[in-house]
């Protein structure tokens, strides 16, 4: 019987289903390996579940000399080396599509918490300072008839585009290629040149897949180009926003308020935006319903028992 890794916590059902086909390790303490560990759990494993933190790089993968699948249960997977998966002969695979709704539900929950203030705005009533109804206290902003700018119109981003349509938002949306023409209609967005789609937006939302050639992709020239009363708001990935740029804008208040599920270096991330009172924050929960993250565990499942069976995995990492 093949033996496998799962290394964080998942449901009980999927430990369940796992033992049906593999003798199963699980990480159910829900420790977080260093590199050196995760080594070590794999060194007999001849697949693994694995998360998208996980440290699996080059030194971590060359020793698990009998790992034939590597199946993720995430989108994104730049925390695995797929160079070294390739000379070692591992089959690398994600869980994308499940969860692309529930992560356009979170970017419009940021986007309205961030526009009307709902966060400082519930905090100061708990704290007891509610005394009486004012006529100009807590003044957000629009939503409805808002210009909404996706940069990178994949799956999540037109998921978000078709919720804007809810609000009678102007869609404008910046690919390196376009998208055809039915997409756009089916979005009601409109392509544009980079610049526009910066200097347009109300709301702007990277929807990118992060890769180095993305890194930073908005930075401070980008944030320059921003009306002040523009908002960001980022549920894809840490990196494609230099976050050291992002806090100066917010701090200078250049730009109304930012809302962000995603950092560099997370979860240590910069201390800064702690002291900020126009950024909402929140950690890293874009997939994060009880349902979603069934399905995505779920699909992981189906990948390592292809794999490991002989037969295609559903949802590949082509590289």
């Amino acid at each position: 019987m093949h033996k496998i890794l799962v290394t964080r916590r998942v449901f009980d059902e999927v430990l369940e289903r796992l033992g049906r086909h593999f003798a199963v390790e699980a990480n159910q303490e829900d420790r977080i390996w260093t590199a050196e560990e995760l080594a070590q759990h794999l060194a007999d494993k001849d697949g693994a579940l694995s998360s998208a933190v996980d440290p699996l790089d080059a030194s971590v993968i060359e020793r698990a000399s009998r790992l034939r699948a590597l199946c993720t249960i995430a989108v994104g997977y730049n925390n695995i080396d797929l160079a070294a998966c390739k000379r070692a002969g591992i089959v690398v695979t994600n869980t994308p599509e499940v969860l692309d709704e529930t992560t356009a539900d979170l970017a419009f929950a940021l986007l309205l918490a961030s526009a009307r203030a709902i966060v400082p705005a519930e905090r100061w009533l708990r704290e007891g300072r509610w005394r009486a109804w004012k006529f100009d206290a807590w003044l957000g902003a629009d939503v409805h008839h808002a210009t909404l700018s996706i940069l990178g119109m994949g799956r999540i981003g037109q998921a978000i585009a078709r919720r804007a349509a809810g609000f009678s938002m102007r869609v404008l949306y910046h690919n390196r290629n376009r998208c055809d023409a039915a997409l756009e209609r089916r979005c009601n967005a409109t392509w544009v040149e980079r610049e526009t789609l910066f200097a347009e937006a109300d709301f702007l939302l990277p929807m990118l897949p992060y890769s180095a050639a993305v890194h930073h992709i908005i930075g401070a020239p980008e944030l320059a180009l921003l009306k002040p009363t523009a908002r960001l708001v980022n549920v894809a990935r840490g990196g494609i926003v230099d976050d050291a740029a992002l806090i100066a804008a917010l701090q200078e208040r250049r730009i109304a308020g930012a809302a962000l599920d995603v950092f560099e270096n997370e979860p240590a991330l910069d201390p800064r935006f702690l002291a900020l009172d126009n950024v909402l924050l929140t950690p890293h929960i874009g997939s994060a319903s009880q349902a979603t993250r069934l399905k995505m565990a779920m699909l992981a499942v189906d990948n390592l028992i292809a794999v490991l069976g002989g037969q295609a995995p559903p949802s590949p990492v082509r590289f």
